[in-house]
Formats: structure tokens, sequence, C-alpha cells
């Protein structure tokens, strides 16, 4: 157990990978520190837990037969959003199979408004959409996941070796009945029998346990995921973690207590953290995630990425800013963009970034170089937990590429709409918003009959108007026949004006 404050630079050498786990009454942060620099960060807030995994009895509020998709009410403030597509064929509403493709039935023949329905989240509300569901439930555990009402045996695909796949197909095999079927995970490679059976064992009682709350009437919550550092910790099982410390007593005694019932290697690598400073000091976590909070990354060779995040993609911008190289041109562009991939990698996971996203690399001439920078980034993204997809280069020049979004990204975590720019990323300036309040006057002194106006402005355009910009001003006034009186308001924004006629 950890007393003291510890040496980042010490762990650094000692340590491969490690999870930092921050617990405060109201929040739980999990940072993965990999050879001493932050790859991902995981947040939940008590009063916005992350929905998905979650079960609900729920009811189909509307169907939308142009849409194919029918919205459902989980007793969430926003209805749900189920697609047919989403609507499993091993269940009652089963879809036609011609020619050997897989269509998909309509909406109309498989739900009905009114109707009850067990569905699971699989994506976390974003932005202005609700929570998207399926009815293609699935429990996992930390070797095996559950699929009620299935006969199937799925092995991981991580898992490679044809004679291991086999050897836990073999185990796996008498645990399916009626009830339901597996999907071996990739921490059940080289796992024996005892083990798989007590998975299959606890699965089943959670699945009971659904089913008993199933027959409550109306819309209920059914089952609800772990808590964010239990489950972080079942989740990275298998990928070699050294060390998980925890700053928290409580979560501490919880970690040890879930370790010793399913994972019991790994209990002693858990550690309660005490020392004197932030467990996020180390490694300089807290100032990493502020960074990447910013649009502009930059690289160790003077380089820098330029990150620009929308609800509908994430552009990132390769430049080579103060890399001048020690060849030619354009080997200092290829040196940049190989550099540039491993950044990518990192800013993906650490920014949870999803959906689709478009790099465009500096202008490369060579075919060759081309295909290396496009190698280094599928073997930097080979490290992400998160489903990538990365397309060739375009006839533009840009890389186009897929990352599954489950949740909602950090910056939508722990950043909100800019109340001035309403989330344009820009302001009018003093000018544009000065002749702005021109025409403004203008026009009220065409349409009535006022002795004066007041104009109530920000600071930043009082400045202007009554120092630099005086003049027009006073020209407006010779204009229109009527004085102009300036009030200074330091509450307003710099695009915020109001004129009083007076």
């Amino acid at each position: 157990m950890n007393t003291g404050r510890l040496n980042p630079n010490k762990i650094q050498r000692k340590m491969g990978s490690e999870l930092l786990i921050n617990v405060t009454p109201s929040e739980a942060r999990v940072a993965l520190v990999e050879h001493g620099v932050l790859q991902e960060v995981h947040i939940e807030r008590r009063m916005k837990r992350g929905l998905v995994g979650n079960i609900y009895k729920g009811k189909i509020s509307r169907v939308l037969p142009g849409m194919q998709a029918a919205f459902v009410d989980i007793g969430l403030d926003k209805a749900a959003f189920l697609h047919a597509s989403d609507i499993v064929p091993h269940t009652e509403c089963v879809a036609d199979v011609e020619k050997g493709h897989f269509v998909v039935r309509d909406i109309a023949e498989l739900v009905r408004q009114g109707q009850d329905i067990m569905v699971q989240v699989v994506k976390d509300p974003l932005g202005t959409k609700g929570a998207r569901l399926t009815t293609d439930i699935t429990l996992p555990s930390r070797y095996l996941v559950f699929m009620p009402g299935s006969s199937h045996i799925g092995v991981s695909q991580r898992i490679e070796q044809e004679e291991e796949r086999s050897r836990l197909k073999k185990i796996t095999l008498p645990f399916v009945d009626e009830d339901g079927g597996f999907i071996i995970r990739t921490a059940a490679e080289g796992v024996g029998e005892d083990e798989l059976a007590q998975d299959a064992a606890f699965l089943r009682r959670v699945w009971s346990k659904v089913s008993e709350r199933r027959q409550r009437r109306g819309v209920a919550l059914l089952y609800q995921d772990l808590a964010l550092p239990v489950r972080i910790v079942r989740d990275f099982v298998g990928t070699e973690l050294d060390r998980i410390q925890v700053d928290s007593r409580r979560t501490f005694a919880e970690l040890q207590a879930f370790a010793q019932e399913f994972m019991p290697e790994i209990a002693d690598k858990i550690e309660h953290y005490s020392g004197p400073a932030p467990i996020f000091d180390l490694y300089d976590v807290e100032n990493e995630i502020q960074r990447a909070l910013g649009r502009k990354v930059e690289l160790k060779s003077g380089g820098y990425l330029i990150i620009d995040q929308t609800e509908a993609m994430t552009t990132v911008d390769i430049n080579t800013g103060a890399f001048v190289g020690h060849r030619n041109l354009e080997e200092t562009i290829f040196n940049t963009n190989l550099e540039a991939t491993q950044a990518i990698a990192r800013q993906l996971r650490l920014r949870n970034l999803g959906g689709i996203i478009i790099i465009d690399f500096i202008d490369m001439l060579s075919d060759e170089h081309k295909t290396r920078v496009l190698n280094s980034l599928n073997s930097a993204l080979a490290k992400d937990r998160v489903k990538t997809n990365v397309s060739a280069f375009s006839g533009l020049g840009l890389v186009e590429m897929t990352r599954k979004r489950t949740r909602e990204s950090l910056e939508h975590v722990l950043c909100g709409e800019c109340p001035a720019c309403k989330g344009t990323g820009s302001m009018k300036t003093v000018e544009t918003v000065s002749y702005e309040i021109f025409r403004e006057i203008i026009r009220l002194n065409r349409a009535y009959d006022a002795d004066e106006f007041l104009l109530y402005c920000s600071p930043a355009v009082y400045n202007s108007l009554s120092g630099d910009e005086s003049h027009l001003v006073a020209e407006l006034e010779v204009y229109i026949g009527k004085r102009i009186r300036l009030q200074n308001e330091p509450m307003y924004s710099q695009h915020k004006y109001d004129v009083v006629m007076m």
C-alpha cells in the first residue's frame, strides 16, 4: 500500500501501463498512463452517469416509418432512438433473408406505439440527440458476454490461435442453454474451466435479476452497469496493467473486494495512493487534460496540429510550423506527417473523438511517403481499444477515417457552449458592432420621432466610440441632427448593445 508521494520519473522507468483513479463525492476520473504519457481519460459525474450498457423496460412513444425508427420512452428527459436494424433477428421481430442478403423489415411491422419493449443503451445522449438503443441485450463480465435468447458462442477476433479458440469454445459450450449464449472475451485467453464457469454463473444470476425486474409495471431501469472505477478495471484486464492507484479508501476497498472475487491475480496491483500531492499531479495528468481542450497540439519537431470538433465531424490539420528539417522540403514534410500520426492517434484516444475524422496531412509528392505515413497511422491506432477504420489518401490528399463513438468527447463532458459566440468560435469585431449600431440608430431615427439616443454598449465598444472613433459618432450626430449619448455596460459582451430613444 502506498503511503508517500511517488516520484513520477522513477515510476516512468519502472512502469509500463497504469491506471490513476481520482474519486470525490461528486465525480470519478480515471487516467490511463502508458510509459509516463497520458493516453486516455474517463470521467463520470454522479449526477450525469453514463447510460451505455444500461437495460430498460421502455415504451414505444412514436413510430417513424419514414426514418425506419421509433422513439422509446425509457424515463429520460429526451426520448431514446431505436432503429429497425437494431431490432435483432433472434427476437419475435425477425428480418427477412432474400438471396443471401439481410433485409430489415419495415419498422411498422416490428413495433407499435404504446408497446412495452426491453432495450439496452449503446450510445449515450450526444448534444441534441437522445440515447441510441438496441434490443440485442448483452451482459458483460470479465471473461464472457452473455447474450440472452441466443444459442451462439462467439470468440473475440483478438484471440488468433485456432487451437485456443477451439479450446475456449469447447469449455463454454456446456454453459449454453435456452436462456442464452456467450461471447468469449479477449481476457479469457489461457483461462481455465473454473474461471469461465464462475463467470457464466455470475452472468446468469444477473440475468435472472433483470428478468424478475422486467415484470414491474411501467418504464423501469432493469440493470445499471458498474460504477466507472470498477468498470474500467474490469474492462482493462488483459491490457497488462502494472499498477492501479486510487486515492479514495472507500473505492480502494470496493476495487479490492471486486478483484478478490472476479480477478484475484490483479488484486495485489491495486494500491491506495495517499501522497501529499493530488494523484493527477503524477505524470502531469491535470495539465495534460487542460491542454487536451485546446485546438493546437505542439509536436516535438516544432510542427503542430489544429484539431476542430464539430457536430458533423472532426478535422485535423497538420502544419510544419517552426520545423525546417535538415535536408530538403519534401523530407521535412514527410517527417512532420510521420510524427503527426503518433500525435493524432494519442489525441483521438485522449479527447475520445468519434464519428467521422478528416486528416489534412501536408501534401506529399512521393507515393512511398504516403504509404509509410498511412502505415504509421494504422500502427499507432492499433493500440486504441475503440474500433477505427482508415481509408487511403483521397484525390485531395485527405485521409478519411472513423472511430466508433459510444460516449461524449472530453470537450463535451468538460465544456459548454460559449454564451458570447454561441459555439462559432469567433466574435464580431468592435468595428463591426459599431457600424451595426450606427445603422440601427439611423433606422430608428427614420421610423420614430426621438429627441436623442442613448447607447448602452460593452466596454470595448464604449472605449472605441468615446476614444479613437469618437469622430464617427460626431459625424452621425450631424447626419441625423440628434445627440447620441454613450453608456458603458461592463456586463455586456462585445457584440451586445441597446439603443434607447429619449
